[in-house]
């Protein structure tokens, strides 16, 4: 029966061929984006690995007591708002731990550098950048060193002695432990658990409708092959050779599709590598598969075709006499809302309610997001069947009419091919309500403002003596584009802010704040912002009195130098002064940098929700597509029949538009309206912000999508004039 199913596949003429080709292309589309999605995640990991040299500082002791230690002290630098990762090394012996990337330790003067940043060397001033690395480059970082192209990461040679006084650490082993392994303090790249969140959300998320893409192909055209088993019946054949010769069908065309797809990836893999999923962008060689990843797909898309053909198969019992009898399923009842109000009403419970604990809270929000979820998925054919109803009911033509008494016949079948927008739509609405509304009120501040045109260097007790007046570099009030340069004094008071200025002294800056009626001396901090960035407008922030005079604020100790800009080249020339001048502790930063660099970690997973959503709708669309040309070919017969008996096309195109438009449309709007409830209910619970509607990009976002998805489904309603002529009611 094997070899007579493979004939009647590869031979059944011209409709056999054509069904072949379509199910091959669309699980081949399928296989394609699964494989990027795996390689994707493989990706993700294998990029987290290569930050593990950068957490040497935390480096267990070395079993090899042979080994020679270094100096080794790695800080973050800044330019432009781009994160700089400086490595400072000097050998104590010839035997010392060599860094990946590099081939051996640069000496004093001496230093390594990443491509990108040595692009960035070559075409920004010295005096903005260069001067800050002392010494020549030697050579360039590699790429076992480099988490992305587009790192920014330099080693640099120091003596002994210079490193011993920085502060660095001696170490006597390069870490080679990933982040996302490491349970001692690693603190430069993604830890275990936000690196399984990570990728479990996004397997999730991506997986999900792509299967069901695959799901959908593999069922193309079930109406007609019925038919032929039914003929089949006839003559003899016994239930089990009917299934045996559909397997057989199913798995050709799920192995030509899945090759298909191997070859699709490949060719695309350097593309898909400049997509910074992470904010970055990866090495084409980071988006590898594993052997189980290549079995599991290779094997397990053409079973998955049997299986899904198997119980296709099962829901219609074929007759010998050649009739399928089909039997309307019963219809979805409201008890699948159940989990969806429950899971809305335990975050509404924590309102006011917040667990004290981090693990009470991830306990709390990720089980009522996932009752949620769960909860959408269950109810979506109720939905379904609720929409259809209502169009139905409201119908004034006889397109809606049809239409709508189809979907609520068998609304399992309609949600079933636009159910992993679901999972996508929920997660990018959370991901974003809960983004945008965290940043208005937390993230970076404007680039006009004075966090971010202002530089400060704070010295800190445990980093060292506080400098004299007398070393600041006096070059800093030379430079063009430099506003103010404020020297800000420690507060001996241990319970008001850090630092002291005279009210004069603000008066005279203007931008800072001002003091309350009557102070002399304010309390400020020591960049003369603080946490409260977006308060502080030009005269409307008022800084606590300090009790002290005037005259003995001078006496105090150097807290910080703080330097306003009125342009980015004389901001980064401060920069390359001050950390010239002062190479102790932290290098200098500004309130806007701070808050960018979390801002930019948000826009990270911001980045991964739009990479979900800007996948699945085409996905949706294509599994809508495959489902509509199934159906028409299922329908052919009546189709013509209607025609003949004097239906117009464009009602029929009309019938076949709705039956689609309608789950889409509906399963989207709900997704993101719940997704922005539940991201509503977790900041007020978890922060007591109130959502913030998401900017404009977002609905453009989604609605290019659907429009995307609407267009693939357009695209097959075409095919309605060529198989419901005359001559295919008169064959049939």
């Amino acid at each position: 029966m094997i070899r007579f199913g493979l004939r009647l596949c590869l031979s059944g003429g011209r409709e056999g061929a054509v069904r072949l080709v379509v199910i091959a292309g669309a699980v081949a589309l399928g296989v394609g984006m699964l494989l990027a999605t795996l390689a994707g995640m493989n990706a993700v990991g294998a990029q987290n690995a290569r930050y593990a040299w950068l957490n040497t500082a935390v480096a267990p002791a070395s079993a090899d007591p042979t080994a020679d230690p270094m100096w080794w002290l790695i800080r973050e630098d800044y330019y432009h708002g781009q994160s700089i990762g400086r490595v400072e090394v000097a050998a104590l012996g010839p035997d010392a731990s060599v860094p990946p990337g590099i081939p051996h330790l640069p000496g004093p003067g001496e230093f390594y550098v990443s491509p990108a940043l040595g692009k960035l060397l070559r075409n920004t001033p010295a005096a903005e950048l260069g001067d800050r690395f002392p010494g020549r480059e030697i050579g360039t970082i590699g790429r076992a060193a480099l988490p992305s192209p587009e790192s920014l990461l330099i080693v640099i040679g120091r003596t002994p002695a210079d490193l011993e006084q920085l502060g660095a650490r001696q170490v006597t082993e390069i870490m080679t432990t990933s982040p996302s392994d490491c349970g001692n303090g690693c603190y430069v790249g993604i830890n275990h658990d936000g690196m399984t969140l990570v990728l479990s959300v996004v397997a999730a998320a991506l997986l999900f409708p792509v299967l069901i893409f695959i799901g959908t192909a593999t069922r193309l055209a079930a109406t007609r092959r019925e038919q032929r088993f039914a003929a089949m019946r006839l003559i003899g054949a016994t239930p089990r050779q009917i299934s045996v010769i559909s397997a057989v069908e199913s798995t050709v065309a799920a192995a030509a599709g899945t090759a298909a797809g191997f070859g699709l990836f490949f060719a695309l893999r350097s593309g898909l590598a400049t997509i910074p999923f992470t904010g970055e962008p990866f090495f084409s060689a980071d988006l590898s598969l594993t052997g189980i990843d290549v079995l599991s797909v290779g094997l397990g898309i053409p079973l998955g075709a049997v299986v899904a053909s198997w119980l296709a198969l099962r829901r219609v019992q074929i007759s010998p006499l050649g009739v399928s009898r089909r039997v309307t399923p019963k219809p979805p009842r409201a008890w699948r809302l159940i989990p969806l109000v429950v899971g809305l009403a335990e975050l509404t419970y924590f309102i006011g309610r917040r667990p004290g604990t981090t693990n009470g809270q991830i306990a709390a929000y990720l089980s009522g997001f996932l009752l949620v979820l769960t909860g959408l998925v269950l109810a979506g054919p109720w939905l379904t069947m609720v929409g259809a109803r209502a169009l139905a009911g409201r119908a004034s033509r006889p397109a809606a009419l049809i239409a709508g008494r189809r979907l609520s016949d068998n609304p399992k079948a309609g949600f079933r091919t636009v159910s992993g927008l679901i999972v996508a739509l929920f997660i990018t609405s959370v991901a974003t309500g809960t983004i945008t509304t965290y940043v208005a009120n937390r993230g970076e501040p404007r680039t006009d403002s004075v966090a971010a045109t202002s530089l400060a260097k704070s010295f800190w007790p445990e980093e060292g003596p506080a400098p004299t007046v007398d070393q600041i570099p006096a070059g800093l009030t030379a430079i063009p584009g430099v506003r103010s340069v404020t020297v800000v004094h420690r507060n001996p008071d241990p319970d008001g802010w850090q630092g002291l200025v005279t009210c004069a002294e603000l008066d005279r800056l203007a931008v800072f704040g001002s003091c309350p009626a009557g102070a002399r001396v304010a309390q400020v901090a020591s960049d003369l912002i603080g946490m409260r960035a977006f308060d502080l407008t030009s005269d409307t922030y008022v800084w606590d009195a300090a009790g002290i005079a005037p005259a003995e604020v001078d006496r105090q100790p150097i807290l910080s130098v703080v330097v306003d800009t009125t342009s980015r080249s004389a901001f980064e020339r401060a920069r390359t002064l001050l950390v010239d001048a002062f190479p102790l502790g932290r290098f200098p930063i500004s309130v806007g940098e701070w808050e960018a660099n979390s801002a930019r970690q948000l826009r990270q997973f911001q980045q991964l929700a739009n990479v979900i959503m800007l996948a699945s709708l085409p996905i949706a669309g294509c599994s809508l597509a495959v489902s509509v040309a199934g159906g028409l070919s299922d329908r052919k017969r009546p189709f013509s029949m209607l025609r003949l008996t004097g239906v117009q096309l464009r009602t029929l195109r009309r019938v076949v538009a709705l039956e689609t438009v309608v789950p889409l449309l509906l399963v989207a709007t709900v997704a993101t309206g719940l997704g922005f409830l539940a991201a509503h209910l977790f900041l007020r619970a978890q922060l007591g912000y109130p959502l913030r509607a998401p900017d404009l990009s977002f609905y453009l976002m989604v609605g290019g999508g659907l429009a995307v998805s609407l267009g693939i489904v357009a695209s097959t309603l075409p095919l309605l004039r060529r198989i419901t002529g005359p001559e295919t009611a008169r064959n049939e």
